[in-house]
């Protein structure tokens, strides 16, 4: 017996068709799928939390990451691109900050689905 499979092959037709009814009303799967794998890689991720407390740099958040400056805004090139931060200029110096509180929201709820998981329980 597979632990991830059926012992008996059986399509439930309704069950079927109601999934794919749901499905319609989350489009454009493509961009979503993107955006998630912005966030799947972990200097990524890194950066977007920093980024939650305050705007910063890129030579700040190479700093941070103990990566060189063209690794950092090679990872920041990748989140514009991904909309989930925006960048202003001040002379000289570009600075970064996320684009809007749903990009800390998607990691908060990742937060607390890891911690239920391997806690058995979620902070409120």
């Amino acid at each position: 017996m597979k632990k991830d499979q059926c012992d008996r092959r059986i399509i439930h037709a309704a069950v079927v068709e109601e999934a794919r009814i749901f499905l319609q009303d989350y489009s454009e799967i493509e961009e979503k799928s993107e955006l998630f794998k912005a966030l799947a890689d972990p200097g990524r991720l890194q950066i977007v939390i920093a980024l939650a407390s305050r705007e910063m740099c890129v030579c700040d958040l190479a700093a941070l990451l103990g990566v060189s400056e063209s690794a950092a805004s090679h990872q920041m090139r990748i989140l514009r691109s991904k909309n989930l931060v925006k960048n202003r200029r001040d002379g000289q110096v570009l600075y970064y900050r996320l684009v809007d509180d749903h990009v800390m929201q998607l990691v908060d709820v990742a937060r607390l689905h890891v911690k239920e998981m391997k806690y058995g329980e979620a902070d409120e």
